[in-house]
């Protein structure tokens, strides 16, 4: 009876250190160019969560139906390029100035995130 306990005991145990073999890693060398990419990429998403969480925006986003939460989630399902174009813009805009005398450049960058919005959702 001892013998045959030890059998199944043996036998448990090599079975559990079979069937939990670690999973094989993988090293790799990456360049400095794909870091830099990544750290820009990173970089223009929280830029443009960070115009998101603005007040002004919000409320302008509010006043054109879409949603706060809405809004966020579609940026962070839009694509790298996507987030740096309108990290672009953002930052190409004269800070305090207004681009056209009707529209300001707040509005003018609401205006294009809702059509990228809108662009990305029908996709």
């Amino acid at each position: 009876m001892k013998a045959n306990f030890s059998s199944s005991l043996f036998a448990a145990v090599m079975t559990a250190a079979l069937c939990l073999q670690p999973s094989v890693a993988q090293a790799g060398m990456i360049s400095a160019r794909q870091v830099a990419a990544r750290n820009q990429s990173v970089a223009d998403r929280l830029k443009v969560q960070a115009f998101l969480d603005r007040a002004d925006v919000k409320r302008k986003l509010e006043a054109l139906g879409v949603k706060s939460l809405f809004a966020q989630e579609r940026v962070a399902a839009l694509s790298d390029q996507e987030v740096h174009a309108l990290a672009g813009r953002i930052d190409s805009l004269p800070a305090g100035g207004r681009l056209l005398n009707s529209i300001s450049d707040n509005d003018l960058i609401v205006i294009l995130l809702v059509a990228i919005l809108v662009a990305a959702a029908a996709a």
